[in-house]
């Protein structure tokens, strides 16, 4: 008979403590919840509205940030938690806070201290690894000598972060010159993402792809792996679409970066969720370790959705000291599963974060999606956290099923008021080179999708009616006059009923240009006059026809002399869908309407569904108070702010004379460095920014002119 040690003795949690926000924090809460567990939630000012707070069966307010440990563990204790789940990012992988959990007499979710520390500093991993005998790329520390060392070292190389993850504090450096400005832009990433300043350099294999295997421990010697998953589809080193199992691994391979795995997580007595990160050399076929993730990953789900594994369960089971709920021979591999993040960026801007406001939102209704978000309808996406707004998970029996799957379910969001990269994930799940499992590291670069969905001129003349008539329902809806007549009820012959419409160009929308094509879009009315590159104004006029009153209701639309009448027939109306039909094509599209007031001027917008995006449409007041719209002052040669930020450093004065591709501004944004460049050679005639100053989106904050002698020479 064998006596179980004081870690071994099972403690069963009841309640717990998210030390994080969003999505990650409704997805613990989701399982603790099932499992019978009390939830508690942390939150700081800028999420005081955020659904995971009122998730929570309890909620404290943090005094300063999500990196106060102290009045985290404070929280927990206030509210009785027996636990802290840690969540991914922030706190996560901070031995430290870990420890401090401990000491306080609390359990924390996770593997131990011990490990985290030796994990978390990459060069002692690499050693760690070594030892269990993984392939580890070739790497040096980053000392004075090591960078007069890296001169002379093959290029290119990456600057990475010892303490880092999430791709925060990582750099590629083309030649010896890019080195030193490229290592400490990473320390000071480094530094403000995780404490630790420290940066190494390592090998950079271009044509490559990022294999992960997920393995799980607890505390009575069990481990296993649960698979792989490919992560390789990224940009600035994170992800943006992961998939299990990888389309380029064979069982083979598999076999031998699963062992390799479990050989290194045996030698350091591993417990709960962890995961080995390899990268793999499409043309070799060889693997190399490049780190262990001590913690839950953002991509967890499809692990779970491929072998029927709730991660988080088995992480509150191990953390409570119950052994793992199955051995290695009792796992299953099912059919394939996809995850694609949605952020609030702009792709066509080279992926900078956005901010606004999501006037819209709602999933798609296929319930065979798995939507985690952190985000809702009114939610406000800000400059202070990482602009992940959640994540979208298909499984399917197949690939390219689960491909479709994932993709259509992206087209049928209903989202508008902020610039996402919706639009740029779908283009990608649907191009040949994904699909054909051509998904190495460089694959946004080499493939290059589209960064927004056309929108048809039959999609614009649909959605552009829908929304009109959509309007006409709610005015009809809420009349306080006579509102027992008809709507659109006249004695007498006049002129059709008109809204007007401003379709909005952005990364959800690529408007046709009128000037290149007919001036009329089926029956909507374009005024060519109104019509510039970036937005279309079009015209929508109509009359109700004179039938019974109830619904359906028809409605002729366009009758004028340039354009053939129509009829229009609504279905349904309802306070965020119509039901309409339109010359025999009946589609049901959601409406979201949108009035924001500012000081000067008020916006009025209409988020209307389509088959393939959400297009956003200004709604024109057909009277125009005088000095009601905001007017902007052009700059001829000013470099704006590409999203709104921090300016931290500023490496030029009036008179300076600087060489195109030359660093002008640094901008932080959402935890990441920016840099802002010159675009062409020339001289600076003002520096409208200073140091530590927030700017916001399309500020000018450096004036320059070009340099007129490079420029004759060249002409």
């Amino acid at each position: 008979m064998s006596v179980k040690t004081a870690s071994q003795i099972p403690t069963p949690i009841k309640t717990v403590l998210v030390a994080n926000r969003g999505e990650i924090a409704r997805r613990v809460f989701a399982t603790a919840h099932a499992m019978g567990m009390h939830c508690v939630a942390v939150y700081v000012d800028a999420d005081s509205d955020a659904p995971f707070v009122r998730d929570a069966d309890q909620a404290v307010r943090l005094p300063d940030y999500y990196l106060s440990g102290s009045a985290i563990i404070a929280a927990a204790k206030r509210t009785g938690a027996d636990a802290i789940h840690p969540g991914y990012g922030f706190l996560s992988e901070n031995a430290g806070f870990a420890q401090a959990v401990q000491e306080a007499g609390l359990t924390w979710v996770g593997p131990s201290p011990s490990v985290i520390t030796e994990m978390g500093d990459k060069i002692r991993a690499k050693d760690a690894a070594r030892a269990a005998e993984v392939p580890v790329l070739p790497s040096f520390d980053l000392t004075a000598q090591a960078t007069t060392t890296a001169s002379d070292t093959e290029y290119p190389l990456l600057v990475k972060a010892v303490a880092g993850g999430g791709g925060k504090g990582m750099r590629v450096v083309d030649s010896p010159a890019d080195l030193a400005d490229a290592v400490a832009s990473a320390q000071r990433e480094a530094l403000k993402s995780f404490g630790d300043e420290r940066v190494f350099l390592e090998r950079y294999i271009a044509n490559s792809r990022h294999i992960e295997i997920q393995i799980l421990g607890d505390n009575h010697g069990n481990l296993v792996h649960l698979g792989e998953r490919e992560c390789s589809i990224q940009r600035r080193h994170q992800k943006i679409i992961e998939e299990s199992p990888s389309p380029a691994i064979d069982s083979e391979l598999r076999q031998a970066m699963a062992m390799a795995s479990l050989r290194l997580a045996a030698s350091l007595n591993y417990s709960s969720t962890g995961t080995v990160e390899f990268l793999v050399d499409d043309d070799s076929n060889e693997f190399y370790f490049l780190e262990v993730n001590t913690r839950l990953q953002v991509e967890h789900p499809v692990t779970e959705a491929v072998t029927g594994v709730d991660l988080v369960r088995e992480q509150l089971r191990v953390a409570a000291g119950e052994p793992l709920s199955f051995g290695q021979s009792d796992l299953g591999f099912s059919g394939h599963a996809i995850e694609a993040r949605l952020y609030a960026e702009d792709p066509a801007n080279n992926f900078l974060p956005a901010t606004g406001q999501l006037d819209a939102f709602e999933p798609s209704g296929d319930s065979s999606l798995r939507w985690d978000f952190g985000v809702e309808q009114g939610s406000v996406v800000g400059v202070e956290f990482d602009p992940m707004l959640g994540k979208v998970i298909a499984h399917a029996d197949t690939r390219t099923e689960a491909a479709a799957r994932l993709s259509h379910g992206l087209e049928q969001l209903h989202l508008g008021g902020a610039i996402t990269n919706r639009d740029f994930l779908v283009a990608t799940l649907r191009t040949g080179a994904f699909l054909s499992g051509a998904t190495t590291t460089d694959f946004i670069q080499r493939v290059q999708p589209s960064t927004a969905t056309p929108a048809s001129d039959e999609d614009i003349r649909f959605a552009a009616i829908a929304g009109a008539l959509w309007i006409q329902g709610g005015n009809a809806a809420t009349a306080t006059v006579l509102s027992r007549v008809p709507s659109g009820w006249r004695n007498a012959r006049l002129p059709m009923e008109q809204t007007t419409l401003r379709l909005q160009s952005s990364t959800d929308t690529t408007v046709p240009n009128p000037a290149s094509t007919n001036s009329e879009v089926g029956s909507i009315e374009m005024d060519s006059a109104e019509v510039d590159h970036t937005e279309a104004t079009i015209e929508v006029h109509y009359r109700r026809q004179r039938t019974r009153t109830g619904r359906p209701e028809s409605f002729t639309i366009g009758e004028s002399p340039s354009s053939p009448a129509r009829t229009a027939t609504v279905h349904r109306w309802g306070t965020d869908a119509i039901d309409v039909e339109l010359d025999g094509l009946r589609r049901t599209a959601r409406v979201t309407r949108a009035t924001k007031s500012k000081p000067n001027s008020t916006t009025d917008q209409l988020h209307v569904q389509t088959p393939s995006t959400t297009l956003t449409f200004s709604v024109v007041p057909r009277f125009t108070t005088p000095n009601s719209e905001e007017k902007s002052l052009g700059v001829d040669g000013g470099l704006v702010a590409p999203m709104p930020g921090s300016v931290l450093e500023v490496r030029v004065a009036p008179g300076d004379m600087v060489s195109a591709g030359q660093v002008v501004l640094v901008l932080e944004a959402m935890k990441m460095e920016h840099q802002i460049t010159a675009p062409i050679a020339g001289q600076i005639d003002e520096v409208r920014v200073a140091i530590g100053q927030q700017v916001e989106l399309g500020l000018v904050m450096v004036t320059m002119r070009p340099d007129e002698a490079n420029t004759e020479e060249a002409s």
